[in-house]
């Protein structure tokens, strides 16, 4: 009969019990994840705790697909740290190393210029307009840690999301059929 006359006949042999404790299970699990991701948020102090790179920007410090993983302290950014930061008017986060720190000597507040290690000029293009510089609130966190290309399965998922479709109805069948 094959693999899918089995799954089929297995899907159709499902109780209704069966079915809603792996409904559960599946509920747990999930629920179980955002309570790491918002734990994760909490310790670390920024909102998102780990981050893809996205772009060739950084090398050859960091490659594309690599996570980086951040944390965010009240201290002020220092030249050479690499941050992540979001800028007014974009979704992605960006992950560039800042080069010129401006403090205001009124307020003690840092102001931070950025650039990837692979670019030729400075990050003022990527600003908003009449941005120059970028202030706390722009920057996630300082990255403090990575895990070389692991990140290439989001970036694969994202670029074709058919696979993404398929790895998730695989892991729904996964799911149905498993009979523990």
């Amino acid at each position: 009969m094959g693999w899918i006359g089995e799954t089929v006949d297995s899907i159709k042999s499902i109780k209704i019990r069966q079915l809603l404790t792996q409904a559960i299970t599946l509920g747990m699990i999930v629920t179980s994840a955002l309570i790491i991701w918002k734990a994760l948020m909490c310790v670390t102090g920024t909102e998102s705790p780990v981050v893809v790179v996205l772009s060739g920007s950084m090398e050859p410090g960091f490659k594309r697909g690599d996570i980086l993983f951040l944390h965010m302290t009240k201290e002020p950014i220092r030249a050479g740290e690499i941050v992540v930061f979001n800028v007014d008017g974009r979704d992605i986060p960006i992950v560039h190393r800042a080069i010129k720190v401006h403090e205001r000597e009124n307020t003690g507040h840092v102001d931070v210029l950025t650039k990837g290690d692979n670019n030729d000029v400075d990050d003022i293009g990527l600003y908003a307009d009449g941005q120059f510089w970028l202030h706390r609130h722009h920057i996630m966190g300082r990255a403090v840690g990575f895990l070389p290309y692991v990140g290439w399965v989001t970036i694969i998922m994202s670029e074709k999301p058919i696979i993404k479709y398929i790895l998730i109805g695989a892991l729904g069948l996964l799911v149905i059929t498993s009979k523990d």
